[in-house]
């Protein structure tokens, strides 16, 4: 009886038969990993200056534009002011040398004035109208300037770190904030360095979170890292989960992963056909005259339930499985059925 132990027949046993077949070795590679956001955005003052306010916290939600954190503009707004008069100034200045010039124009016209007078008036306009355009740039930078002392969030997302206080004073460019955007979530993992990981590439992954109750998510390999870590010996696998995406819960939660890595192909048998042969592995293989004989192997892989071996047998012997454990070299064997 298949998948049973052998049962006793008269002077022959009953046992399962198996016939040996050629399969590649697939390897279930269980990782252990976190969740991310697919894209981090870090955040920074584009000039130094004391933190007045932070108006987020780790963990917060944040809309395209909001708000995030001030840092002080007092010298921002003088120059605001500054710049806002010197404007002012050179409007009038430009009012006033238009009516010159408009002047000029007429008398020289009726006859009573030079043409060198003209010609003094258009190079005084002339003058008072790029003073306006200097006066107007100067005047847009301050404004930008005084923009650039409010950090705002570049689009929805959710606030991951944050690395300032009020009252701190941050240096320009300094990352004062994580944020991650809601276009999707990815596994991270430290694989080992498998010399087939990098068939895994583009393959689908099996998730399941370890400490939050939800059903079982799946992902494609998007990266494995070239490099290894000296420390640790893994290299960095991202995985992007499918069909998931504004799911903020799952940031930052534990993972596991199950990947599938193709290796050589092996003469795949049931592990209950296992035995040994003094110091190394053998099977019983069934002769043509239902007698068993004992053959040492080399085994290449183990995987749940299949042992994959590499050399001793080939592809289409007959060998014992459940049962394997009553046998002796030469006892005649009942065959059974024999499966695949």
């Amino acid at each position: 009886m298949p998948g049973s132990a052998a049962l006793a027949q008269g002077d022959l046993l009953r046992v399962e038969l198996v016939e040996a077949a050629e399969r590649p070795v697939q390897l279930d590679l269980q990782l252990s990993g976190s969740i991310a956001a697919t894209d981090s955005i870090q955040l920074s003052f584009r000039q130094a200056g004391r933190v007045t306010s932070v108006l987020v916290d780790e963990g917060d939600r944040v809309a395209e534009g909001q708000e995030l954190a001030r840092v002080d503009s007092l010298q921002q707004d003088q120059a605001l002011r500054v710049a806002e008069a010197g404007l002012a100034a050179a409007r009038a200045g430009l009012s006033q040398a238009r009516q010159a010039s408009d002047r000029a124009e007429a008398l020289l016209a009726r006859g009573v004035g030079t043409r060198a007078a003209r010609d003094d008036a258009l190079r005084v306009l002339s003058e008072a109208q790029g003073t306006v355009e200097r006066a107007e740039s100067t005047l847009e930078q301050a404004r930008r300037a005084v923009q650039d002392t409010i950090l705002r969030a570049p689009e929805e997302a959710v606030v991951t770190a944050r690395d300032m206080a009020p009252g701190q004073i941050v240096g320009a460019a300094q990352v004062v904030l994580t944020i991650a955007t809601l276009d999707g979530l990815e596994a991270v993992f430290d694989a080992p360095d498998h010399p087939r990981l990098d068939s895994a590439m583009g393959g689908p992954v099996r998730l399941d979170t370890i400490d939050i109750d939800r059903p079982e998510m799946h992902g494609t390999v998007t990266e494995i890292s070239p490099l290894v870590d000296p420390a640790t010996g893994t290299v960095t696998m991202r995985v992007r989960i499918d069909d998931i995406r504004g799911d903020t819960a799952l940031l930052g939660a534990a993972v596991r992963g199950h990947v599938d890595i193709a290796t050589d192909a092996g003469i795949a048998v049931p592990w209950t056909a296992l035995m040994r042969d003094g110091d190394h592995p053998a099977v019983w293989r069934v002769d043509p005259d239902n007698r068993v004989s004992l053959v040492p192997v080399t085994i290449g892989q183990f995987t749940n339930d299949v042992v994959y071996l590499s050399d001793g047998i080939e592809a289409g012997d007959i060998v014992v499985g459940a049962g394997s454990q009553l046998l002796y070299p030469g006892r005649q064997v009942q065959r059974a059925e024999v499966l695949p």
